[in-house]
């Protein structure tokens, strides 16, 4: 039996009645706040993320879904232009099966004197070669023993890295490049491991500035491949919304900043999530950033061996993540690390001291976290989280901030803004704690039953009727027998059943029973609708 892979899951119901209760009221709320929404590709440029998320990230470094779009393999081709290239010096050209891992012949050539095999790539070897390198001089030795001129010959359709160079010149292996007329190199892409970087890009590319302050929104599937745990997934979706625009249109004010956080308080609220906390911290501007990185990098650096694998890597390549560590062990050396509201400028205090002015002023509870950072590098000043207990240890719904310079870093005009992202699946989950996770499911009202032959078109004809009146209508069959129609009903939920036989198709009048009570009445057709809907 195929299942669904490993760190993916299906949505069934009931459970995706609250996913449609969340995304519904995402929307209502947005909407008070004139959010619009956006939808972006599934997949980008890959260099949109190393650019926008930061090269030495996780995400990047780790977990994205990555891979190479053309037009298919290209041997065909190189054979041609290469045996075309090489016509005058090739005396004898076959097919043969030289090395054992191969499921196809490989082109063995006489050009003058030598007798070469050769071998054809896009643009580099991969590690099974890399790593078998010298046995392919053995392959040679007992494929062709009494050739002792016998030579491998790679040939690229791209310039191979200067590490391939080396590694064939080690190992008596020539290399030659071939110019291939009409080539393309394919297009490196991923799917997105998250949504602010597409966003953005979608802002340049549109010239979305013309606009002045862009209020956008999203719903929809992200991918990293991380370790599937409680709430997180491969396959992921996240709501989302962005405010950027040009600085004349207010988008660096403290009070868009506010303004997201008390749209979040509300969405959570409404969604009746109770328990929920709001932790704040502002990690400074890119100044501030590098001054602060410089002093982690020199407290870190006489302890970090100390430390969890993850944070010796990350004291070294993005030392702002170290703070995200959980590992009971390393919190001693953590708590005592320099913060970043040491470092923080005039600018960026003023700012978040308005921040939290505000929040105050319109009622929304908050903390102050020194040590939460954003670990991608486009973060700047206000940075925050929602945090709910029933979510175990890693127990974010959701997180975001301030990322005042990453239109310019993908080319942009300067366009501050701020963001967030939800993580979806972890909110449901987090609603299905609470008491009104059990009223976003809406059973059926009645359970049509069509009693008899020739029943089935009637009992549509009736359904139809009360579907139009806003009612949710369950549909039997004719071929039930009564008693199978009753455990179809009550197995629906739904709160009538009611009965369409031929005496009542006759009379104009069906019999309705209430199944929680019992009670049983003929209702007119007139008055079906009414009688259900009391």
């Amino acid at each position: 039996m195929i299942k669904a892979v490993r760190g993916t899951r299906d949505l069934l119901p009931p459970e995706t009645a609250l996913w449609n209760f969340v995304e519904s009221a995402v929307r209502d709320v947005f909407r008070a706040y004139n959010f619009q929404e956006i939808r972006t590709p599934i997949f980008e440029s890959t260099e949109l993320f190393a650019r926008g998320v930061g090269e030495e990230t996780d995400i990047v470094a780790k977990e994205m879904y990555t891979w190479e779009d053309g037009r298919g393999p290209i041997e065909t081709q190189m054979v041609s232009e290469w045996m075309l290239k090489h016509g005058e010096e090739i005396s004898r050209a076959t097919r043969q099966p030289v090395f054992d891992n191969r499921r196809r012949l490989d082109l063995v050539v006489e050009m003058g004197k030598s007798l070469v095999v050769v071998e054809f790539k896009r643009k580099t070897v991969n590690q099974t070669t890399v790593a078998n390198m010298k046995e392919y001089r053995n392959a040679f030795a007992n494929a062709f023993p009494e050739q002792a001129e016998a030579k491998l010959l790679l040939v690229f359709a791209e310039e191979p890295s200067q590490f391939v160079r080396r590694l064939a010149d080690s190992n008596a292996v020539s290399i030659e490049v071939l110019d291939l007329p009409g080539y393309e190199p394919p297009e490196s892409l991923t799917l997105r491991p998250e949504n602010t970087a597409g966003v953005v890009r979608a802002y340049i590319q549109h010239d979305l500035e013309k606009r002045g302050l862009n209020k956008l929104y999203y719903i929809g599937p992200q991918f990293r491949r991380e370790r599937p745990q409680k709430g997180r997934y491969r396959q992921f979706y996240q709501i989302g919304a962005e405010v950027i625009g040009p600085r004349s249109a207010g988008s660096e004010s403290p009070a868009r900043d506010a303004e997201v956080l008390e749209m979040l308080a509300t969405l959570l609220d409404r969604l009746g999530i109770r328990g929920w906390t709001l932790e704040l911290n502002s990690v400074g501007c890119a100044n501030d950033r590098a001054k602060f990185n410089e002093a982690l990098h020199k407290a870190l650096d006489p302890v970090k061996d100390k430390m969890c694998v993850d944070c010796q890597r990350r004291a070294v390549t993005n030392p702002l993540r170290v703070f995200d560590c959980k590992v009971p062990e390393d919190q001693p050396i953590i708590d005592a690390l320099p913060r970043i509201s040491q470092f923080l400028d005039e600018g960026c205090r003023n700012h978040f001291e308005a921040v939290q002015e505000i929040l105050t002023k319109v009622g929304v509870p908050f903390t102050l976290n020194d040590r939460l950072v954003r670990g991608l590098d486009y973060y700047t000043r206000t940075a925050f989280e929602f945090t709910h207990g029933a979510l175990g240890a890693q127990n974010a719904i959701l997180g975001g901030g301030r990322y005042d310079g990453l239109s310019e870093a993908l080319g942009g005009p300067a366009a501050p803004g701020i963001g967030f992202a939800i993580g979806e699946d972890r909110l449901v989950m987090s609603l299905q704690e609470s008491a009104s996770a059990e009223g976003a499911v809406r059973k059926p009202d009645v359970y049509v039953a069509p009693l008899g032959a020739g029943m089935d078109g009637e009992a549509a004809r009736l359904a139809r009727e009360l579907r139009r009146h806003d009612l949710v209508v369950d549909l039997g069959d004719e071929s039930f027998r009564l008693k199978k129609s009753f455990e179809a009903a009550t197995r629906a939920g739904a709160k009538y059943i009611l009965i369409v036989g031929e005496n009542e198709v006759k009379a104009d009048a069906f019999a309705l029973k209430n199944l929680a009570t019992g009670e049983q009445v003929s209702v007119p057709r007139a008055d079906l609708a009414r009688r259900i809907q009391e």
